[in-house]
């Protein structure tokens, strides 16, 4: 029997989770974009959703959400706005190198192992 006191996850909560699961396991000095995060979170072409998600995230959040770029790695954060600067500033920490609101997706890129089968 169903317990009535444990409501069952909304399928937003449930896209956010995986959303969260995926970006946590982006590693230090790689990013990726919103379109690849959504794709390998399973959530199909939803990069604007994620862009959105992650504009809502707390302030004191643990996930790396400055290793998330616009298409071709560009820094989609205005420089000068207080998050832009620090999403330059966590990247920068990393190791990785900033050229004309550009990050390198070649050098820096994040490709996780995929798994066949």
């Amino acid at each position: 029997m169903i317990d009535p006191t444990t409501a069952p996850e909304s399928a937003a909560q449930i896209r956010r989770t995986a959303l969260y699961l995926t970006l946590a396991q982006v590693p230090e000095g790689k990013v990726v974009s919103y379109g690849q995060l959504a794709e390998l979170a399973g959530l199909g072409r939803a990069a604007r959703w994620v862009g959105r998600t992650l504009s809502q995230l707390p302030g004191d959040s643990k996930l790396p959400w400055h290793r998330v770029l616009a298409a071709g790695g560009r820094i989609s954060l205005p420089a000068g706005s207080p998050s832009g600067d620090e999403q330059r500033a966590r990247l920068r920490m990393e190791g990785i190198s900033i050229l004309n609101n550009r990050v390198d997706i070649q050098r820096h890129g994040w490709r996780p192992v995929e798994h066949s089968g």
